[in-house]
């Protein structure tokens, strides 16, 4: 566990092991996060969206949400169709 020091402006050195481990750099930006009763530094990605891109791809089959979305809803029409 590291105890920080926060300076009269309001700074605080992260420690090299930590700047390490998260792969944090000079001029790179972190996002302070309350959680109501206790603070995280959260690094942000440079590229949020390439970083993302294909997270949410499906395992097999057509590769669009909505496809697959629309796809499961007709299916879900004919059967309450072949119900009523």
């Amino acid at each position: 566990m590291y105890t920080a020091t926060v300076s009269t402006k309001g700074w605080i050195v992260i420690p090299k092991a930590y700047r390490q481990k998260y792969g944090l750099e000079p001029g790179q930006k972190v996002q302070v996060v309350d959680y109501g009763g206790g603070l995280s530094i959260v690094p942000l990605m440079e590229e949020p969206i390439e970083a993302g891109f294909g997270a949410l791809r499906r395992f097999g089959g057509s590769d669009s949400w909505t496809e697959a979305l629309l796809k499961e809803r007709g299916e879900e029409f004919t059967r309450e169709e072949r119900e009523n």
